[in-house]
């Protein structure tokens, strides 16, 4: 019963070794959000808008401020609930990938939701 116990031990430490690793790889690959390269890679944008999303950054500002950080828009609604959408390029795939944009959503001119669709 020992020695099952120690095979045990060795898989889940395998296990664990791995999804640092992992994560870990993912930590360092991943772009951080930069002003900068924003505008000046628009078809890169698809590396930082996880970064982006994640941080809820955005969550909160003003329409001038989300102008500030992103630019002008590609598009933008004027209903009720104004959308601003922003093209992200196109990530390398092996299959057909849709396009996707970022959509900042407004609430009385403030920043209610940011998420993602695709064309």
């Amino acid at each position: 019963m020992k020695l099952t116990l120690k095979r045990f031990d060795k898989i889940l430490l395998v296990f664990f070794l791995a999804v640092f690793i992992s994560l870990s790889l993912i930590w360092v690959f991943e772009e951080r959000f930069d002003k900068e390269q924003w505008s000046a890679n628009l078809t890169q944008r698809y590396k930082m808008v996880d970064n982006l999303m994640e941080s809820q950054v955005l969550i909160g500002k003003s329409k001038d401020d989300v102008i500030l950080m992103l630019g002008y828009p590609n598009l933008s609604s004027d209903n009720e609930n104004e959308v601003f959408a922003y093209s992200l390029g196109v990530p390398p795939s092996f299959f057909n990938s849709k396009r996707e944009k970022l959509l900042v959503i407004f609430r009385e001119e403030i920043v209610e939701d940011v998420t993602l669709a695709t064309d």
